[in-house]
């Protein structure tokens, strides 16, 4: 009876070691996570503060704009977050910001400064490496490395609706057809037909992964099914770009 007794709470004794060294880690890795979250959302805010674009400057204003939002975002984020995935998240909120932020600068030629992080869903898709244009919908809808008078909204590079994005400044958020200014935006699949997936079959983008120009083939092949077929309605699933993917964790 004394060994079971003793066996019993050296079982007991061992969970409990095994529970608190979980609980130890988990509330370990939470505080790095919210550590990080909340250094990255300082470092977005202070840049985001002590940066202002010149007026005629539309480009590099659009991005502090865009930075702006993705600070409010961050903040809002890290005001809910409760779990690590929740604090990862909102790191990403502040990392895409501080794209913005050094796109701002280069567009008014300053330096960019220090490195940031990848941006979750970037990775493979490269940048564009020349200018592009295309007609979507009766509207010219560009792209170019570099910002100029008709591209001034940047991308930093992801998915939108699956597809690959190159990173660059475009002449409308067409990713996002609701603050693109056109009646009922522009579908997102329709930009990959006519612009990006030239531009990545054409060797328009730098760093782009296999896996990139082959989703750019893809595009392709879709635009020539609905040719003939029942048109971009029946292509649902990339109908309603609504903004950046920058994964989810």
């Amino acid at each position: 009876m004394g060994l079971w007794v003793f066996l019993l709470l050296g079982a007991i004794a061992f969970i409990a070691f095994i529970l608190y060294t979980n609980n130890k880690k988990g509330a370990e890795r939470l505080a790095a996570a919210e550590a990080e979250a909340r250094q990255l959302y300082d470092r977005l805010g202070g840049q985001t503060m002590n940066l202002t674009a010149p007026g005629d400057n539309r480009a590099a204003g659009q991005a502090l704009s865009d930075a702006g939002e993705r600070y409010t975002a961050a903040g809002a984020a890290l005001e809910s977050a409760e779990t690590v995935s929740g604090f990862r998240a909102a790191a990403q909120s502040s990392i895409e910001g501080l794209y913005y932020v050094r796109a701002a600068r280069e567009a008014m030629d300053m330096d960019p400064g220090p490195a940031v992080p990848e941006l979750k869903g970037t990775e493979g898709v490269g940048r564009l490496k020349e200018p592009v244009s295309a007609e979507v919908e009766g509207q010219t809808v560009s792209g170019s490395p570099q910002p100029t008078e008709e591209n001034t909204h940047y991308h930093p590079g992801g998915r939108v609706e699956g597809r690959p994005v190159p990173a660059g400044w475009y002449s409308t958020p067409w990713w996002q057809p609701a603050a693109a200014g056109v009646a009922g935006g522009i579908a997102s699949v329709m930009v990959f037909n006519a612009l990006l997936a030239p531009a990545y079959a054409g060797g328009m983008v730098d760093g782009a992964s296999p896996e990139a120009v082959a989703g750019g083939a893809d595009s392709d092949a879709d635009a020539g099914a609905d040719d003939g077929g029942g048109g971009m309605d029946d292509m649902g699933d990339f109908g309603g770009a609504d903004g950046l993917d920058i994964g989810g964790f």
